[in-house]
């Protein structure tokens, strides 16, 4: 099932999961899912993140579109847009897939939330240019990204101010 979210272009996808007494089987990303990846995939790339380490911030200004996928462990994966100032949230795991399509213009970022390390397999619509780089990158803790709107949302008590990756979670 794909699900828009508040930030124009961002979307993810519920991989299925076909399971059988050896495992599981599921499809991670194909040509024909055109409402979901209307991009042209040119490289994949593996991350291995440990438990709490934060991967933020950067964005592409060329048009690179970013697809994440977490196989492993659970990552807090962000997207901040820096005219508007709306932030979203998603929680990505290994137990529950899903493909998060990020576009690029959006400063973007996650951290591994569980107590194994994150393994998270990316699609880009882009090859990486060695000599030069699409990526604008800020630091994981700019006071910049403070976000007037969280997951559409305004009255998130975290609006208004700089964004804390270790904000402890609702309870």
């Amino acid at each position: 099932m794909m699900k828009a979210h508040p930030l124009e272009g961002l979307r993810t996808y519920d991989i299925n999961l076909l399971p059988d007494e050896r495992g599981f089987f599921a499809e991670a990303i194909r040509r024909d899912w055109k409402d979901f990846i209307p991009d042209e995939i040119q490289q994949a790339n593996i991350s291995f993140t440990y438990p709490g380490v934060v991967r933020a911030w950067h964005r592409h200004n060329r048009g690179q579109v970013d697809y994440f996928l977490v196989l492993r462990g659970a990552s807090k994966v962000c997207a901040y847009d820096e005219k508007s100032g709306g932030l979203v949230e998603i929680i990505a795991g290994g137990a529950k897939p899903m493909l998060i399509r990020m576009p690029g213009y959006y400063f973007h970022g996650f951290r591994a939330i569980a107590d194994e390390p994150s393994l998270i397999v990316y699609f880009t619509s882009r090859l990486y240019d060695y000599k030069d780089p699409d990526e604008e990158r800020i630091p994981w803790n700019d006071p910049r990204i403070k976000p007037v709107e969280i997951n559409g949302l305004k009255n998130d008590p975290r609006c208004g101010r700089p964004w804390d990756w270790f904000h402890p979670p609702h309870k």
